[in-house]
């Protein structure tokens, strides 16, 4: 009796065709940053003169682990200044009349007043600010130069509602600003602070939010100009101080924004080693 083997197979063994999915590429996140011009500036003239920043940033900050997409928020200050405000300004050598009432296109937070030491407009300079922390939705943080450096450290200092509550001379229209700028980034602290040549708030008004140091993370550029340093101190030098987080950095030019590569990849470190600390829950809420 003769048995027929069966013949060979010819089909092939099925390839697996189960790829492993593909992860998703971590969602990016926006990280808003209020700029504050300096005296005799606007929004639009401070962009100019920073626009190298928010292509460095983004080029910096976007790829994992942080990715981010830097958005900068230039507002102007609600103040136009007259020629007698500017610095260095000297009346006509022939006597003849100035229109101290012709538009500029200079603008401040506030005016500075040496009779009483007083900062004129300040409420109306920080109403402006709530105005466009409201319109971006909420800023992660700031960055200003001369006045608007001194603005920023205000601005951080006022946002630590946590450690700073309202002084009683504050209750009413007093402290309306205070509470439209609280409101406007949703009770939320800044995570960070950067300043150029800055100057410490001497308004008696505004001392509560010098005391006790700046517990916001800050960095700060100093060009030779004297009356950074103060505001350094009141920030609380690093290390010192409840917060201890002010940062310093001395550059060899004078009072201006340094944007070349060399005096921007600093921001860039400071603000990677700040968003490096940020707390994992609040990381998942925002990819939400």
């Amino acid at each position: 009796m003769s048995s027929t083997a069966a013949p060979p197979s010819s089909s092939k063994p099925a390839k697996n065709t189960n790829k492993p999915a593909a992860i998703p590429a971590p969602a990016k996140r926006e990280l808003k940053i209020l700029m504050l011009h300096g005296y005799t500036q606007s929004g639009p003239l401070f962009k100019n003169k920073t626009g190298a920043l928010n292509k460095l940033l983004n080029k910096a900050l976007s790829p994992p682990p942080y990715n981010y997409t830097v958005s900068l928020v230039y507002p102007t200050g609600p103040h136009n200044l007259r020629p007698a405000d500017i610095p260095g300004y000297q009346p006509p050598e022939d006597g003849g009349a100035v229109d101290d009432g012709a538009p500029s296109d200079n603008w401040g937070w506030f005016r500075h007043d040496a009779a009483t030491g007083t900062y004129r407009g300040f409420a109306e300079g920080m109403h402006r600010v709530a105005e466009a922390i409201r319109d971006a939705g909420g800023v992660d943080g700031v960055l200003g130069f001369s006045q608007g450096g001194a603005q920023a450290a205000l601005v951080a200092a006022a946002l630590e509602s946590d450690r700073r509550p309202l002084p009683a001379a504050l209750a009413g229209d007093e402290g309306s600003w205070a509470r439209a700028l609280r409101a406007a980034n949703g009770g939320r602290a800044l995570r960070f602070c950067v300043v150029y040549s800055g100057f410490v708030a001497r308004d008696e008004a505004l001392q509560w939010l010098n005391e006790g140091g700046m517990a916001t993370p800050s960095l700060h550029f100093l060009g030779g100009w004297t009356r950074s340093r103060g505001l350094v101190e009141a920030c609380g030098a690093e290390g010192d101080g409840p917060g201890g987080r002010a940062r310093v950095l001395v550059h060899p030019g004078g009072h201006y924004v340094p944007v070349s590569k060399e005096w921007t990849m600093p921001v860039v470190g400071f603000l990677r080693e700040v968003l490096a600390e940020e707390p994992a829950e609040d990381r998942a809420r925002e990819t939400l």
